[in-house]
């Protein structure tokens, strides 16, 4: 199995000037606020105090006030609203969100979450359909609907109004809605242009209070920002930094008896849950249900204050995130065995069959561009239609490549890095060569190697308890604002251990000769049959926390021979 090896880049120590202007703050994280692009210490302050940018207030959505117009004449004419969503973290969050906001203004409301294996993503016509002939006014779409130009049509014509609340990429012709939020339209000058499906929501569900009598407080739906934004891996960055820190803030003291038994079968403490937490462990059992079967059981646990009915479901959601697991493995390891069939690793990584969960086609997806450094798709054939799942590169923008292929295509949408498509079965081979082409022209001159970038080179010997709360400062951390990666040299091996499932993951001890820190290098374990004695680390500092035990680690992100 070929191995990609990273490009690896240390930052250049700041100028001293440089570091004057940023006065105040520790010297390490002047270094990193300096690397990120923040020059002054007033911008630094703004950043570091997760301040939203100006301008972003509701109202500066287009069609945001037109639609909470429609939402309060609903509610006042005991017209029934249906809140539409989609069965990822992110989807089924924001329907959580507006479905208990709206029943909070005493709204007739009730949520629809399509299911993935018989009606797939986003607004289709046959449950247009059915809930027209249940008597549905107003339908509200969230994290969908954006390139819904059929069902908006169907709707228009079945005399319901629909409001599309969506963050995905829109092209030039919109649907034909009552209202469209969307940052991401043309015209639309809000600027904050990457909040998640669940911070529309958010965004709306904040004015509509504001709008009525005794307004009521919207922050209070902020847990559910913080777990949709994070899961849906956009940047971390602007008003989404703002919304997720404070959205941490009511985690860390939940109040949903859903999100408490969440919590309880993932092993947290609720009292240090961070963004990665979020990422790692949380969202991953949200997702499992929708993944494998029907979303509603996420959505039911979001919504319960139910002690009981809450605890069951958040143990199925672990079983199911465990089957998830292992249909996730089983998946990448029949793929891999398709793809990688020599030593060179081709452009675009593509595999099919019928018996791929596509539920999970997406996870593999992952695996195997995080693995290959390659845009990866990994689909499922059914009887007429094949769904595919796609993963990119910092290289090649998938959604514009689909958008290439658009005449082949049934369905496709997504965001630079991830995208999904439905394709007919006699097309699917025609749309692989045609992205073929395109990921040829785009990508065969290009080195294709990861980048990774540390804030600064570190004896091992610096690293004190206080750096820990330097780097406090920069939660949340995730997509657009990554946790500090640091590069220590000449370390020594003490000792060494594979762990995990088949050994995946490696344990290390190292020492500079002057101080010892336990490791953990996740997905590594390939280095337990030829790691040298001396070698140099990228590596994240961080807390570890198990068994009630807490202690400082090197997350290891990447290991080279300190000879190279």
């Amino acid at each position: 199995m070929p191995l990609i090896t990273k490009r690896w880049e240390v930052a250049s120590p700041p100028p001293a000037e440089a570091i004057q202007e940023l006065g105040g703050y520790p010297d390490i994280l002047r270094r990193i606020l300096y690397n990120r692009g923040f020059r002054t210490h007033e911008q630094a302050r703004t950043f570091l105090e997760a301040q939203p940018p100006s301008g972003t207030e509701p109202a500066n959505l287009i069609d945001l006030p037109k639609a909470v117009d429609r939402i309060k004449f609903a509610i006042q004419h005991r017209e029934n609203i249906v809140v539409y969503g989609d069965y990822d973290a992110d989807g089924v969050t924001a329907t959580a969100l507006l479905s208990m906001a709206l029943k909070a203004l005493g709204a007739e409301v009730r949520e629809y979450i399509p299911n993935r294996f018989d009606e797939g993503y986003g607004l289709n016509l046959e449950a247009m359909s059915t809930l027209r002939e249940q008597g549905s006014d107003l339908i509200i779409t969230v994290d969908c609907g954006i390139r819904s130009w059929e069902e908006a049509s169907y709707s228009l014509t079945a005399g319901m109004d629909l409001i599309i609340t969506d963050h995905h990429y829109p092209l030039d012709i919109l649907p034909q809605a009552y209202a469209i939020i969307n940052p991401k339209q043309m015209g639309d000058n809000y600027p904050e242009k990457n909040l998640a499906g669940v911070g529309l929501a958010y965004k709306l569900v904040d004015l509509l209070f504001k709008s009525v009598p005794n307004p009521l407080d919207p922050r209070e739906y902020l847990d559910l920002v913080a777990l949709g934004t994070v899961a849906d891996l956009v940047p971390i960055t602007g008003e989404n930094r703002s919304l997720v820190r404070n959205g941490l803030e009511y985690l860390r003291q939940p109040r949903r008896q859903g999100i408490m038994a969440l919590i309880g079968v993932s092993g947290l403490s609720p009292a240090r849950i961070t963004a990665a937490d979020i990422s790692f462990t949380l969202a991953p059992r949200l997702n499992a249900s929708g993944r494998l079967d029907s979303a509603l059981a996420s959505l039911n646990l979001l919504t319960s204050q139910n002690l009981k009915e809450a605890g069951q479901l958040a143990q199925w959601l672990e079983l199911q995130n465990r089957d998830r697991q292992k249909i996730m493995r089983d998946i990448q390891t029949n793929a891999e065995q398709k793809i990688i069939v020599s030593d060179k690793i081709p452009l675009l990584l593509f595999a099919a069959d019928p018996e791929y969960n596509a539920g999970v086609v997406g996870l593999a997806a992952s695996r195997l561009t995080e693995q290959y450094y390659r845009p990866s798709i990994i689909a499922s054939i059914g009887d007429k239609y094949t769904r595919g799942s796609c993963r990119s590169i910092s290289e090649f923008h998938i959604t514009q490549a689909l958008d290439q292929c658009k005449d082949l295509l049934e369905h496709h949408g997504g965001h630079a890095a991830a995208a999904g498509f439905t394709v007919r079965n006699d097309l699917l081979q025609a749309l692989i060569d045609k992205l073929l082409i395109i990921a040829t022209e785009q990508l065969d001159e290009k080195d294709l190697r990861p980048k990774i970038f540390a804030e600064a080179e570190i004896p091992l010997s610096d690293l004190k308890p206080d750096i820990l709360k330097s780097l406090e400062w920069l939660q949340p951390t995730g997509m657009g604002n990554p946790a500090p990666i640091f590069m220590s040299r000449g370390l020594k091996v003490t000792r060494q251990k594979a762990i995990g499932a088949d050994g995946a993951h490696l344990k290390l001890t190292v020492t500079d000769g002057k101080i010892t820190y336990d490791a953990i290098a996740f997905r590594q374990g390939y280095w337990i049959a030829q790691l040298p004695p001396l070698i140099d680390l990228m590596y994240t500092f961080e807390l570890n926390e198990f068994n009630g035990q807490v202690s400082l680690q090197l997350n290891v992100k990447d290991i080279r021979s300190s000879l190279e």
